[in-house]
């Protein structure tokens, strides 16, 4: 590695440089709010999934009912997410991001695009276009990634 960065030479080398580059911007863009990236993403979940029970958010995220617990122990004394208890059933919590969970969150879809924009900045319309398509090309060809 030089002064100037590693050297990288093969195709998936750079796509991964890409995805890193992409991953940066949204890693700031949480900090800024002072979220993890699990705290964002289960508070994005909330936002389109409101009234989810933690179960779920346990396997959306991968992880642990008791990390869940933990992570939403902190979403809640922030006023960023709120647990009701189900009518006629106390056992049963659902969960639901506040106003401000909401708003804190808001933006995220415009600033990765406008992430993508930066990355995508040096190509010309035509040099996307040919890159869309191969990327498409070979994307084709893979499983589908999936959260399970």
């Amino acid at each position: 590695m030089d002064a100037q960065g590693p050297r990288l030479t093969s195709a998936l080398e750079l796509v991964r440089w890409i995805g890193w580059a992409q991953m940066k911007a949204g890693e700031d863009w949480t900090r800024e709010r002072e979220l993890s990236h699990a705290q964002s993403f289960v508070l994005g979940y909330l936002v389109q999934n409101p009234g989810a029970i933690q179960r779920d958010i346990a396997q959306i995220t991968r992880t642990s009912a008791a990390s869940v617990t933990s992570l939403l122990q902190g979403l809640e004394r922030r006023g960023l997410v709120e647990r009701r208890t189900d009518a006629g059933n106390e056992r049963s919590k659902r969960v639901y991001a506040t106003d401000a969970g909401a708003e804190l969150i808001s933006g995220f879809e415009s600033a990765m695009a406008a992430a993508d924009e930066t990355i995508l900045a040096p190509l010309n319309p035509d040099e996307r276009a040919e890159l869309l398509a191969l990327l498409q090309k070979i994307t084709a060809e893979l499983p589908q990634p999936t959260r399970s």
